[in-house]
């Protein structure tokens, strides 16, 4: 007798043409659920039992040549990644419409082109995954470790774009998060994914089920139990004699570039910075209650991505205000526009400056991992000739900056490694690092996607990042989400999406070096080569049973 989630196994498997994409796409839909904001990572139980049930029915045309056979699986992945990429993404269209006059010809570029774009990746795993397939349990390795490569190669070719990574559904809570300071987002995903799959033996007969599901009991209560260690084991305190100010503006995309609005947006940060601290104690995200010191010392001034509506070595008036607004042993931290040259040979740089009590520049860093088409255009030329633009409003862009290096937050201050908007999301060319910084710091301007989930999940990425490095996290957004975190990823002190204000708080103390900070990706390479392995070995049991 079969059970009901057999027989629905079975109608999945023998489903065809446009019920199988139909379900794939929705399958990979609901998938986004376990992302910010949402945060439910059950539904990845549901997600990808179909998918291994679509890729049990996925096989191509006996003596048929590789790619023909191939392809019944890769529509099902491309149809998948389709549906996760377009739910996941939809509020891309967002920065488009912010300019709708002259880019309305981008918005399906945005919202549609480019998940079908990054689904592609999911149809090569799906295929890959296929060619190693199974009747039995070592399946789901092949299809965890095809999904985990093609995320990685997802981060890396064609500049990379790694943004919703599988492994965030298996992280939304501080909890959560330790095991990405062993194995990384990529080692995260890798794991997510045999785990989620898990229930699709229960429907199907498979050898080596009892064995396989045993080995995903251990790896969720490693996961749980090594994530209370490493909260429990997070140094407690703050730096002493550093406080911190997150200017949080709140200007509207539509504003900020505005010339009429210049003067305006200026005024409120400089306001923002002088104004007096809350009285009431912030609450963190453990449920306490934290007042910020008021003691004498170092006050780290950090304002957001692009501050400046101007270029701030044009104008010494600005840096006469800044010196006024800024009080002794102040140092201000501001997203800014760079300019080298002059005239049509000048060169801008989207930039993170340290700028002293006396308003001097004392250093900068330049962002070096740019927005394709939005703060460059690929094929400039070409394109142009075409009509078509980058979002930035600067002629040819911004030019990306020769290397990344920490900067002190003035002399003899905390040092921190600067992180301008969507760089925070690639951990891996961050790199092992010779020197180790206090803290991550992360200026960014999200009001290109208003109130969407766009950036709630811009912060759980940026949390992974520093709970990867065991480093707090000083992130501030001009609209939102501005926050500071301990080492291990709770909430210190923070400001709502949208809101306009200041967020005050002492500089949590770094963590001990973590084996991601030590290792990189190692970790996850070894991984992937253990379930490479274990894919390998259960195809050709599969092939002799078979013969």
């Amino acid at each position: 007798m079969q059970t009901g989630l057999q027989r629905l196994a079975g109608r999945i498997i023998l489903s065809d043409g446009w019920t199988r994409a139909l379900i794939a796409f929705l399958a990979g839909a609901v998938l986004v659920l376990g992302l910010a904001p949402f945060n439910v990572p059950a539904v990845g139980f549901v997600s990808f039992p179909l998918l291994v049930w679509l890729l049990d029915g996925a096989s191509g045309k006996p003596g048929a040549g590789l790619i023909r056979r191939s392809c019944p699986a890769f529509r099902i992945g491309w149809c998948f990644g389709f549906g996760y990429f377009v739910a996941g993404l939809w509020w891309l269209g967002a920065a488009i419409l912010v300019d709708g006059a002259e880019f309305w010809w981008a918005l399906p570029l945005a919202v549609f082109a480019l998940p079908m774009a990054l689904a592609i990746y999911w149809g090569l795993a799906a295929a890959l995954a296929r060619l190693f397939w199974s009747d039995g349990a070592l399946r789901l390795f092949a299809l965890a470790a095809s999904i985990a490569l093609f995320e990685d190669l997802r981060g890396m070719l064609l500049t990379g774009f790694t943004w919703n990574t599988v492994g965030a559904i298996a992280a939304p809570v501080p909890l959560l998060m330790g095991s990405v300071s062993v194995v990384g987002l990529n080692g995260l995903t890798l794991l997510s994914v045999f785990v989620f799959s898990l229930p699709a033996l229960l429907a199907t007969p498979a050898r080596g089920r009892a064995l396989a599901s045993v080995f995903g009991v251990v790896l969720v209560g490693a996961h749980v139990a090594y994530g209370w260690w490493h909260v429990s084991n997070a140094p407690a305190g703050h730096v002493a004699g550093v406080t911190l100010r997150l200017v949080q503006p709140n200007i509207l995309q539509g504003q900020k570039w505005d010339p009429a609005e210049a003067e305006r947006i200026f005024s409120r940060q400089l306001e923002l910075t002088q104004a007096p601290m809350p009285p009431a104690p912030i609450l963190q995200g453990d449920g306490s209650a934290q007042t910020p010191s008021t003691e004498p010392g170092r006050r780290l001034v950090v304002w957001p991505e692009s501050s400046f509506p101007f270029i701030l070595t044009q104008r010494p008036d600005a840096v006469a205000s800044l010196a006024e607004a800024l009080g002794p042993g102040d140092t201000l931290i501001a997203g800014a526009t760079r300019m080298e040259g002059e005239g049509a040979k000048a060169r801008f740089f989207n930039s993170v400056y340290v700028i002293g009590e006396d308003g001097t520049i004392l250093d900068a860093q330049d962002k070096l991992h740019l927005v394709p088409f939005g703060e460059y255009l690929p094929f400039q030329a070409l394109l142009e000739s075409w009509g078509i633009n980058q979002l930035t409003h600067l002629p040819g862009g911004f030019s990306p900056g020769a290397s990344r290096r920490d900067l002190e937050a003035g002399p003899g201050g905390p040092r921190f490694l600067p992180l301008i908007c969507y760089e925070i999301i690639f951990p891996g060319e961050i790199g092992t690092r010779a020197t180790r910084p206090d803290f991550i710091l992360n200026v960014t301007n999200d009001a290109w996607y208003g109130r969407t989930p766009g950036p709630y999940q811009h912060l759980r990425q940026a949390q992974l990042t520093a709970v990867a490095f065991g480093l707090p996290l000083v992130r501030a957004a001009n609209t939102g989400i501005s926050i500071v975190t301990d080492s291990v990823g709770r909430p210190v002190a923070g400001l709502a999406l949208g809101q306009g204000g200041t967020v005050d708080a002492d500089l949590p103390l770094p963590g001990a070096p973590t084996p991601y900070a030590r290792w990189g990706e190692k970790v996850f390479y070894g991984l992937l080569a253990l379930f490479g392995l274990a894919a390998v070995i259960g195809y050709v049991r599969f092939r002799r049973s078979a013969d």
